[in-house]
């Protein structure tokens, strides 16, 4: 190739200088956060609402509860209403769930039984609540012989058979709805306290703990603003389950008589009374008690997997 083609092809491929200029720098751009910083509870009610199985549980309790309030007031027929000429009909557009065998519309029961259900699952879980935490949290903020000897305690409660329990009190005080809650509260709290336990013994040594005992604060105010706050992600979980348990325990002890007493509906009652009609056809008295207390206990327990999923901090990104 000839010396002038060769300079000639040289300089055809020579990249201009102002292609490697720098880009002027911008101070707001370089500090401008791509992503907005979320909270640890929004970052965990992000990932909640993408468990489609969750979020589908926890409609259906926010239904549940709407339903609960305001069925009975959308049902022309009380509670307690008698319609003997209208006993064991089948759903129709006056009767939306049929009726039973004293003509009461089984739709307005449904739902007074309903918010019997949630106010005492809910109550329980609460009482629970506060009881677990307390114990726990001074158990395991104190240690040593305090809680060594609070947790012989929670052992012993531990080891009494829970239902047992639960029937022996409502025998001797009789049955009730506040003899109910008090019967499940009465060693239903040992689980929270354990789980709370565990949680602040795991950080009651980190530093920020620390720091509160140097600057000299009272044991009350550390459980209260630096142990809790962070434990309260397994908290929430125990206590969506708690729910579903004291609900199918309410159910169960209506149902063999020891609950609450007619002609006040609970879905435990309700199941009681629609159970000699199976073999005579009237399935609608049967089928909604026992579809709520499942769809209820089953919404509760996927609603806490995937509570237990997002709250995690290990899973956060």
């Amino acid at each position: 190739m000839l010396p002038a083609a060769r300079e000639k092809e040289t300089h055809h491929h020579e990249v201009p200088d102002e292609w490697f200029k720098p880009k002027e720098k911008d101070e707001q751009q370089a500090e401008l956060v791509v992503r907005p910083s979320l909270s640890y509870w929004q970052d965990a009610w992000r990932r909640l609402k993408k468990n489609k199985l969750a979020m589908s549980g926890f409609f259906f309790l926010v239904f549940l509860g709407i339903m609960a309030i305001f069925g009975p007031v959308l049902s022309p027929h009380s509670v307690s209403e008698q319609v003997l000429s209208n006993q064991n009909q089948s759903p129709s557009m006056t009767h939306w769930f049929g009726t039973d065998d004293l003509g009461r519309d089984v739709f307005t029961r449904t739902w007074y039984g309903a918010r019997i259900s949630l106010f005492v699952g809910l109550m329980a879980a609460f009482i629970d609540f506060f009881i677990g935490i307390t114990y726990g949290g001074i158990s395991g903020y104190k240690g040593g012989r305090t809680d060594n000897v609070m947790m012989r305690i929670i052992e012993i409660l531990y080891g009494l058979p829970y239902l047992l329990v639960v029937i022996l009190l409502l025998v001797v005080l009789g049955p009730s709805l506040l003899t109910i809650i008090i019967a499940l509260t009465v060693t239903g709290w040992v689980g929270m306290a354990r789980i709370v336990r565990g949680q602040v013994l795991q950080i009651k040594h980190n530093e920020f703990v620390l720091a509160s005992q140097s600057f000299g604060a009272k044991t009350k105010r550390i459980i209260r603003k630096n142990l809790l706050p962070n434990t309260m992600g397994p908290i929430i979980v125990q206590m969506t389950l708690t729910v579903p348990t004291a609900i199918f325990a309410e159910a169960f002890l209506s149902f063999l008589g020891l609950g609450i007493q007619s002609p006040f509906a609970s879905w435990g009652v309700m199941a009681n009374d629609a159970l000699g009609t199976i073999l005579s056809g009237h399935w609608w008295r049967l089928f909604f008690p026992a579809f709520f207390i499942s769809a209820t206990m089953f919404a509760f327990n996927v609603l806490g997997d995937g509570l237990q999923d997002a709250l995690d901090p290990k899973l956060r990104r």
